[in-house]
């Protein structure tokens, strides 16, 4: 299945459409990391991105309006990166490593926003697993997942490349750090929870593997699974659960740059569309009638690339279609209130626009508009 995109409409801008910030440029988005974008238990969508002095939130006014309100600046602490993940409750939750103090004391630290629009809870910090300061400040930023319970799953990448696990108790309170086995990890970690409530953890390490971890139960342990003989490109891995319990991983190739897919178990498969720049979006939707799989990247350029495909089918065709829009960091996918797929990327000032899945049959995106 292709994907096609309204090219020469893309850069339009909505009439009489203000600056973002009612004329006040905003931060600078932070370098690499792009826009994320999460539809609310309201029906709205709210796009966030972090910069040097907060995060950055757009709020969508109404779930069948092109309105939107901000961006709104959100103080954080210092942060060196920041992973958001959403829960099944529809709450969303921001992990990231924190750095303060005399000497550049490193603890990670986590926060949630229970509605739409709404304020942050104050940033907690979950510790580190080092008491050694300077061991502690080599800890990676933190991937986290939800399970479906709401409990929330940090995972790191301490000193000597080991994984290391905190997970939230159902009385609320933080369980001690825990050990996964594995050595020589990386920090490009993926940690994907399940419908059914499971959560995954696939880490690339430095022998040109990836390490697997799966919970045999919801919230349970977390279980090592055989490797998988893939290097994904730094920054571009993301996991996308394509089946019950089966996740489907895709990256860039560090050597060629082209979008790759692996299921545990199958063969890897070449997917073209490169070279990748940042963070590979995915995202499982219905295109007419159809369980299909929506791909989107930023080139090394700049520009942004779409594509689609059956889900679990990437072999039988998959062709990436230029989308006319130009982006500072890795795009964001998401479904709207009405299951029509929407983007959202980041102008180089820091604006973000949008492109929202047009009525024509098959992927078939509407000119972008500035927010």
């Amino acid at each position: 299945m292709g994907a096609r995109s309204g090219r020469g409409a893309m850069r339009a801008e909505r009439p009489g459409a203000a600056a973002p910030g009612e004329g006040v440029t905003p931060p600078r988005p932070a370098a690499g990391e792009g826009v994320r974008l999460l539809l609310g238990r309201d029906h709205r969508l709210t796009a966030i991105a972090r910069t040097a002095n907060g995060l950055l939130r757009w709020v969508q006014r109404r779930p069948d309006g092109p309105d939107w309100d901000g961006p709104e600046l959100i103080a954080t602490p210092p942060l060196t990166g920041l992973s958001v993940t959403q829960g099944a409750d529809g709450f969303v939750h921001f992990a990231g490593r924190r750095v303060s103090g005399p000497g550049g004391a490193v603890a990670v630290v986590q926060a949630v926003q229970y509605q739409t629009g709404r304020p942050l809870t104050q940033w907690r910090s979950t510790g580190n697993p080092h008491k050694d300061p300077e061991r502690a400040r080599s800890v990676t930023d933190p991937g986290i997942a939800v399970s479906a319970a709401g409990l929330v799953h940090v995972f790191l990448v301490r000193a000597g490349g080991g994984v290391m696990m905190r997970q939230e108790a159902a009385n609320g309170q933080w369980r001690s750090w825990h050990a996964l086995k594995g050595q020589l990890a990386q920090g490009d970690l993926a940690a994907v929870a399940s419908v059914s409530g499971r959560i995954e953890l696939l880490v690339p390490d430095t022998r040109g593997r990836a390490m697997r971890w799966q919970q045999a139960e919801p919230d349970g342990e977390m279980v090592r699974c055989p490797n998988i003989p893939v290097a994904p490109g730094a920054g571009t891995l993301v996991g996308l659960e394509t089946a019950p319990d089966r996740v489907t991983y895709y990256w860039a190739d560090p050597a060629t740059g082209g979008v790759l897919a692996h299921r545990p178990g199958e063969w890897v498969i070449p997917l073209g569309g490169g070279p990748v720049d940042g963070r590979i979006a995915a995202l499982r939707v219905a295109l007419d009638g159809y369980d299909c799989t929506v791909l989107a990247h930023r080139t090394v350029e700049g520009d942004v690339m779409l594509a689609a495909c059956a889900t679990e089918n990437e072999a039988g065709g998959l062709w990436w279609a230029p989308t006319g829009e130009r982006s500072a960091g890795p795009p964001a996918l998401a479904r709207d209130a009405y299951g029509r797929v929407v983007m959202a990327t980041l102008g180089d000032e820091g604006g973000l626009r949008i492109a929202v899945q047009s009525g024509e049959p098959g992927l078939v995106m509407g000119p972008s508009l500035r927010v």
